[in-house]
């Protein structure tokens, strides 16, 4: 039996168990299991791995995208440029174990945001910092977008959320929150902006997937935005560690 799982800590909010489970049913999958790993300390990974002598993968969440990559001994470029790994291949070779590191979420980033692309869309704001803020900045900069980051406390390239004036609102085509306000159970809450400044010419996209609809995305839509649930990042970003899991070229 072939096992995959989840690392982090806590794991309640998480749907990747749900997911892979459905996932082996719906196709049939009867030789692999996918389980959550609530791990409160990155150096008990080792001994993890060592007990569990079937994980062949592991998904990474929060709080240990970045802490992750000092236990890695290969890393994947784009997870490297970004510095934040959500996805661990486990490769057993003669005994010993080589930890490799991926990050599927620029996958789901960027299959979620192509839909809505055209040549008129040029700024960006990003509400948060953390890992996935940065995997997000690094596929808008791909895109060759101009990317404003918003966090809590201003630092050096990066704004407040006091700093979001009308001019930056009316300048900016696309609105992504990578924080985790909205996230169930606290689903009323949401990110700090001014709301009656966004139109039909906004677009705002959520990280957060439970619940599919947010706060954020609901105020979006009642100024008449087009929105993006953080569902379809879900499903993609798992179905590229599915792919990561089982290329032998990897």
């Amino acid at each position: 039996m072939r096992k995959f799982g989840l690392i982090g800590y806590p794991l309640g909010h998480s749907f990747s168990k749900k997911y892979f489970a459905e996932k082996f049913l719906n196709e049939q999958i009867t030789d692999c299991h996918y389980e959550n790993y609530p791990v409160t300390n990155l150096n008990l990974l080792q001994k993890l791995i060592a007990e569990e002598t079937d994980l062949c993968g592991l998904n990474v969440t929060i709080p240990y995208k970045s802490e992750i990559i000092r236990f890695l001994d290969e890393i994947e470029p784009d997870a490297n440029e970004i510095g934040a790994v959500n996805v661990l291949k486990i490769k057993k070779l003669s005994g010993l174990i080589k930890l490799c590191g991926f990050n599927s979420d620029v996958t789901g980033i960027r299959d979620s945001l192509l839909p809505h692309f055209n040549v008129d869309i040029r700024n960006a704001i990003v509400l948060g910092t953390g890992g996935s803020s940065r995997a997000v900045c690094h596929v808008l900069k791909k895109f060759g977008l101009n990317v404003t980051r918003i966090s809590r406390n201003k630092k050096p390239g990066i704004l407040a959320y006091s700093d979001i004036n009308s001019g930056l609102i009316n300048n900016t085509d696309l609105i992504i929150n990578t924080t985790p306000l909205g996230m169930f159970p606290n689903i009323e809450s949401k990110p700090d902006i001014n709301y009656s400044l966004l139109n039909k010419k906004h677009i705002l996209f959520d990280l957060v997937y439970n619940p599919e609809s947010t706060a954020f995305l609901k105020m979006g839509e009642e100024q008449g935005c087009i929105t993006i649930s953080g569902i379809k990042m879900l499903h993609s970003q798992a179905e590229r560690a599915w792919e990561i899991w089982n290329d032998n070229s990897l």
